[in-house]
């Protein structure tokens, strides 16, 4: 069995690899994305995972963003002056709260949208589409099953 310390060890090369690509790539569309359109790469993420049929309690949209209770309150908090999201009580549990996008909010993620894929899209020039559906089915079978549907629609 392979040195589990050395990067020629294939679990271990794709690790590093998922890092480098991470670090790389997240503060570049970010920057990107407030450069074109003004709205930062945390926001299009919360705003993207809050457009849909109903608002989401906090805790779950902190799991879905991966950030900190104390991150995505601050984040909300952000987006809230903005006029993009609204939290909305709880009535079953005083203690959390939910949150919903709102109009302008959700103009800002369709306005977004199109700067976001094409960044994307730049990014993954470089391999055809089997190489990304492959890419997405490896990734998501390193993560296993999830509360969370991250399959392609």
């Amino acid at each position: 069995m392979p040195n589990p310390v050395n990067r020629s060890h294939p679990a271990v090369s794709a690790w590093a690899a998922l890092l480098q690509v991470h670090a790389r790539l997240v503060p570049d569309l970010d920057a990107e994305l407030r450069r074109r359109t003004g709205i930062p790469l945390s926001w299009y993420d919360v705003l993207l995972e809050l457009d849909g049929p109903a608002p989401l309690r906090m805790s779950d949209l902190g799991e879905r963003v991966v950030l900190s209770r104390t991150r995505v309150s601050r984040l909300v908090t952000e987006l809230e002056t903005h006029d993009l999201v609204r939290r909305e009580s709880n009535p079953d549990d005083g203690r959390s709260a939910f949150v919903a996008i709102t109009d302008t909010g959700r103009e800002r993620l369709r306005a977004t949208a199109p700067h976001y894929l094409a960044a994307i899209q730049r990014r993954f020039t470089g391999l055809d589409e089997a190489e990304l559906g492959a890419l997405g089915t490896a990734l998501r079978k390193v993560l296993g099953p999830t509360d969370l549907d991250l399959r392609p629609n």
